[in-house]
């Protein structure tokens, strides 16, 4: 051991731990050795015969320290895709645990009214780990015994399928796979969808296969209709399981990592949605018995729950029965009426009318619900995949930390305990809570890219509200609910709006405002939104929307550009500029975000993936690179482009691309990051916005 029982003295800065040195210049004791020693790392501890043990130095991802018993865990949590950089080996075990979760799939899509006929549930991403005791664990991945960088690849989740108008219903599409060094997850597969024919001609479209497979979409008539396999390709041990089976109206759950998709396999008008396969649950951020900072909420009240099915839609009935629960099937039973871990519900609601199903949680790995049958409401749609998510641990130590709350991913900089919310959760204040005040970031979730068409340009998404400052928090004991804003799903039916981004908070006082929705590309419905930052203009609204909408001050956004008059969609307004107006067939970017105070710039935390093209889309820590380095949020999405044209860039902070040539998708706003989904220039679909975040830090 150190010299830990010495009296308090002069700071380590001025003295070591060695009780010999010059002058009586000793070292402090606890808190010290404890705040400089093992917190900044600064070297100067003595610790006769040897040196203390540490673990391995590395950067990238969100950091998160946490203990367990006597040890003492960091984590890196990548919710977007980056690099894990080993910069020095230490004296403990160089072995990392990981997590990889890939995006779940999208609900499948429901026939037209009159058919009766339901979408199924998308299936969770593949799940793997490697956690010591975990049940589903697998072979350690060894940390090269020199440094080195591993890739690491966060897979977005699968669109949900909508409604062609006198056509039929279309599938979801598959969830994006995750990756970390040589250990790959595969995306879950898309959720069924019944297809009508004009006529009355009925043929089904089957679950997909993947990590874990979609449910089985349905349609009048007694011919079975199989769930996705799980599992595909095959991984040891497996990923995931099948999605559910049906022969009649009610559709097949999403397969889970837990379990598969339930069965709807009775006869007659049997007509509520298999429930989702159950995820399972991966104590890897913190402390068994502990809040799970990442994750989603499972059976019991547990947090850190993972790949949860999505449940089916209902077919049309008089029963008023609600689609399936998301992420409860357990193989044999339903668990309770969900959803559980991030396993989006069925469509369905208490009356006939056919409803939207749910989406899937962001990183989670989720898959969507189906929509319910009899959609009539066109913008009506199967759920959409949560995104996947990436965290490595490794021990560093055996010394208790000192954050004076819980909640979030706790880490510690520059003399500053940092609180990072990538999910909602609860700010909570121990019993040896000091501070006065605390600083404070709060985003909300960027708004989606609009739906293209006929080469009509469509806007970008308005990235989420940025709001940062400091504020009292009061005297002990404090707790203060902390929600991050989802981001607005993609324009994906003609002439409807996208979705706006939900907003964020930190408490009820501090809130901010989701971004707009970017304008579509045809249509009479789909005008740019209002909110933190505006939706760009397109084709069915040529102004964009305003931003700072409710007005705070300071200002926590811009206004969306405008649709140009070479059929190009505007960009989407960002914290820190107003969106691109289009123009000369390529669509406008979306505007700037801001670079976070420099109490949240932990170089352990900076964006490190350089692969990527765009350098909005350069993620893996917190936010993305910009004009002054990394460290930017709340960037808006970049507008479709007239076919012959090029697609708007994304605005720095975390703002997806227009549609690009050859490609010909848009790309999603990264997760926590606020940041805008890119419009779409064709008649694809609009991008999703990404998710918030929330920030808050104080003295150590």
């Amino acid at each position: 051991m150190g010299y830990l029982g010495r009296r308090i003295g002069l700071s380590q800065d001025q003295g070591d731990s060695n009780p010999g040195a010059a002058n009586g210049a000793v070292g402090g004791g606890l808190l010290d050795l404890l705040a400089h020693g093992y917190f900044e790392r600064q070297g100067d501890l003595y610790n006769a015969p040897g040196v203390p043990p540490t673990g391995l130095t590395a950067t990238g991802g969100v950091i998160s320290d946490h203990t367990s018993g006597t040890d003492v865990y960091r984590a890196h949590i990548f919710t977007s895709s980056g690099t894990f950089n080993v910069t020095a080996l230490g004296n403990l075990p160089n072995a990392v645990e990981y997590l990889v979760v890939a995006g779940g799939g999208g609900g499948g899509g429901a026939a037209p009214a009159g058919s009766y006929a339901a979408g199924g549930g998308g299936g969770a991403g593949g799940l793997r780990t490697n956690l010591t005791g975990h049940p589903l664990a697998g072979a350690a991945l060894p940390v090269s015994t020199s440094p080195g960088s591993y890739t690491v690849t966060v897979g977005g989740g699968g669109a949900g399928g909508g409604l062609v108008p006198s056509a039929g219903g279309l599938p979801g599409t598959n969830g994006g796979l995750s990756v970390f060094g040589s250990i790959q997850s595969d995306g879950g597969g898309y959720g069924g969808a019944p297809y009508y024919v004009a006529g009355g001609t009925t043929s089904t479209v089957t679950g997909g296969p993947g990590g874990s497979g979609g449910g089985a979409g349905t349609g009048p008539g007694g011919a079975d209709r199989a769930g996705g396999l799980g599992n595909t390709p095959p991984r040891s041990p497996s990923q995931g399981n099948d999605g559910g089976n049906t022969t009649y109206y009610g559709s097949g759950g999403g397969g889970g990592a837990g379990a598969q998709g339930e069965d709807r396999n009775q006869p007659g008008e049997v007509i509520i949605g298999g429930a989702g396969g159950i995820g399972t649950q991966v104590l890897i951020t913190a402390a068994p018995g502990s809040t799970q900072p990442v994750g989603a909420p499972g059976p019991g009240g547990g947090t850190g729950w993972f790949a949860g099915g999505g449940g089916g839609g209902k077919g049309i009935d008089l029963d008023n029965l609600a689609g399936g629960a998301g992420g409860s099937w357990n193989g044999s039973a339903v668990v309770s009426s969900g959803p559980y871990a991030g396993g989006g519900a069925g469509g369905g609601t208490s009356s006939n009318a056919g409803s939207s199903g749910g989406d899937g949680t962001y990183s989670t790995g989720g898959g969507g619900g189906g929509l319910a049958g009899d959609p009539n409401v066109a913008s009506n749609r199967g759920g959409q995949g949560g995104s996947g998510i990436v965290v490595v641990r490794y021990k560093i130590g055996t010394i208790t930390a000192t954050a004076k709350a819980t909640g979030g991913a706790i880490s510690f900089y520059g003399g500053k305990t940092i609180h990072a919310f990538t999910n909602s959760g609860t700010f909570a204040t121990t019993s040896d809570w000091s501070a006065a005040t605390v600083e404070y970031i709060v985003v909300a979730g960027g708004g989606g890219g609009g739906l293209g068409g006929n080469g009509e340009g469509s806007g970008g998404g308005g990235a989420g509200g940025y709001r940062t400052g400091t504020t009292p928090i009061g005297a002990h004991p404090v707790s203060t609910t902390i929600q991050v804003g989802a981001g607005g799903f993609g324009g994906n039916v003609p002439g409807v709006a996208a979705g706006s981004g939900t907003p964020s908070y930190f408490g009820t006082p501090i809130t901010s405002t989701g971004g707009g929705n970017g304008a579509a590309g045809q249509g009479g419905n789909g005008a740019a939104g209002t909110g933190g930052s505006g939706g760009g203009g397109g084709y069915s609204g040529n102004t964009g929307g305003a931003g700072n909408t409710p007005p705070v001050s300071p200002s926590q956004g811009n206004a969306g550009g405008n649709y140009g008059a070479s059929y190009a969609g505007g960009g989407g307004g960002g914290a820190g500029a107003v969106g691109s107006n289009g123009g000369g067939n390529v669509g406008g970017a979306g505007g700037v975000g801001t670079q976070v105070p420099t109490t949240f710039r932990n170089p352990d935390s900076a964006p490190t993936d350089t692969s990527n093209p765009q350098p909005s889309q350069r993620g893996g820590g917190l936010g993305t690179p910009g004009p002054a380095g990394s460290y930017y949020l709340a960037g808006g999405g970049g507008g479709g482009n007239h076919p012959i044209g090029d697609g708007g860039a994304g605005g720095a902070g975390g703002g997806g691309r227009g549609v690009r040539p050859p490609q010909g998708s848009s790309t999603t706003g990264l997760t926590n990051t606020g940041g805008g989904g890119g419009g779409n220039g064709s008649s694809g679909l609009g991008a999703s916005g990404g998710s918030g975040i929330v920030l808050i830090a104080y003295p150590s």
